[in-house]
């Protein structure tokens, strides 16, 4: 390192020469006014009409800047710019368009370089749109999500809704008022984001991310904003956006607001309808389409119950003649049988009846005879027993040689009831005879 005498005289120039020589290289190597290409970073319009715009040129991955620079539009360009522009794009110039700028470079001594805007092509903006829109759509495609959401099958009725929207906007009360007097009920949960400007794209896949935490909760997702600028939809059109519409697991429907052109974000939704209250009448279109499936299936039941009624009274009277014919036929053979049974029956009784009265007349017989027999039996033992009895009368006995003993009034047979000495009275065959026992012998 070394150091310099203070007395020795040194090389130098003045800041402001410095500067101007800076400005004159600059005048010299810089054919102007010249066309340059960059994104708008900054854009502010100050109180006095000049509008101030950030420059910047990005690259790599990441996307960082490596080259920034500050312009101008003054008052007496800016209005007819502005206007040009909008006029062939739709949308006013905003942060993150690339634009195409014609500019001078203007180095000032004092406020350093910048550069003064004259004039813009419009075209370039819309061919980068149109060129990272494509981009996004060929790597959609080429990931092979593109279809994804497309593919899935809309709920026939579709009432839990989620609806992706800010909360504020002119199209979510649209959307709303249209599902109120749609006469059926809807349960609209709305998760609020920003649908435009820089914090868009962030804010909506963070809507969309809490919509897919709660998925068993609903039918389908709204995605709705009103109607805007064409650099609005740049959202729309965005890489992370489209993959997460494409790859959401409920059937998404936009409403996005523009009539004309589609975003990227409507080419791979399930349902892509030009403003929220369509994306509303698509709602009540479903549920009258479905209300109206109802009718035609009930009619068509009623029909069918009708047809079947016919056809089963139709066979109930049938059954019922055939069972009233077989009843009458049972009925008839059944008295048949009870008549022929009954006949039977008087047969066997009568039969019966003579084989009781032939018994009882055999018996009756048998009993006359048995009792002739017995009473004739009867009779001659009584003659026998008559015989025997006349032939034992006292007086036969006595007739015969024996006579009565009779001691004391009472007949005497055993000689232990009479003592020697004792008076016994002798009846014999003919007369009566008294005695004194002189002896007893037993």
């Amino acid at each position: 390192m070394g150091f310099h005498n203070e007395m020795e005289p040194r090389n130098h120039t003045t800041l402001y020469k410095l500067q101007s020589i800076i400005k004159e290289r600059l005048t010299e190597a810089i054919p102007l006014p010249c066309w340059v290409v960059a994104e708008i970073s900054e854009l502010k319009v100050n109180y006095s009409g000049h509008c101030y715009i950030e420059l910047v040129e990005k690259g790599g991955d990441n996307q960082i800047p490596k080259a920034r620079a500050s312009a101008v539009a003054w008052r007496s360009t800016w209005g007819a710019l502005a206007s040009y522009f909008r006029s062939e794009t739709g949308s006013d110039l905003s942060v993150g368009m690339n634009v195409m700028l014609k500019v001078t470079v203007n180095y000032h001594e004092l406020y350093g370089l910048s550069l003064v805007i004259s004039d813009i092509d419009p075209l370039y903006t819309l061919g980068d749109m149109e060129r990272q829109r494509q981009q996004t759509i060929a790597r959609l495609q080429e990931e092979g999500v593109f279809d994804m959401n497309r593919s899935l099958e809309l709920p026939a009725v579709m009432q839990r809704i989620a609806v992706v929207s800010s909360r504020n906007a002119a199209g979510f009360q649209d959307f709303m008022n249209e599902l109120g007097t749609s006469g059926y009920r809807f349960e609209v949960t709305l998760f609020d984001a920003f649908m435009q400007g820089q914090g868009a794209e962030g804010s909506i896949i963070e809507a969309l991310e809490n919509v897919a935490g709660r998925a068993d909760d609903f039918d389908a997702v709204v995605v709705i904003r009103g109607g805007g600028a064409v650099s609005d939809l740049a959202a729309f059109d965005s890489y992370r956006l489209c993959s997460h519409i494409a790859q959401f697991p409920l059937p998404v429907i936009t409403g996005i607001g523009h009539d004309k052109d589609e975003s990227v974000a409507d080419l791979v939704a399930a349902c892509p309808v030009k403003t929220p209250t369509a994306a509303a009448g698509f709602l009540v279109s479903a549920m009258s389409e479905f209300d109206g499936w109802l009718d035609t299936l009930h009619n068509a039941v009623t029909e069918e119950s009708v047809s079947m009624l016919d056809v089963e009274n139709r066979r109930l009277r049938e059954a019922g003649y055939r069972l009233s014919q077989t009843l009458r036929s049972f009925t008839r053979s059944l008295e048949i049988k009870l008549e022929r049974l009954s006949g039977e029956l008087i047969r066997r009784q009568q039969n019966i009846v003579t084989g009781g009265r032939n018994r009882l007349d055999i018996l009756e017989r048998s009993l006359t005879e048995r009792t002739e027999r017995m009473l004739a039996g009867e009779k001659a033992r009584l003659d026998t027993a008559e015989r025997i009895v006349e032939g034992r009368r006292p007086d036969k006995i006595l007739a015969l040689g024996f006579a009565i003993v009779r001691s004391g009034g009472k007949a005497v047979t055993d000689s232990g009831g009479i003592r020697t000495g004792s008076v016994i009275d002798i009846t014999l065959a003919h007369g009566t005879a008294s005695a004194e026992v002189i002896k007893v012998k037993e």
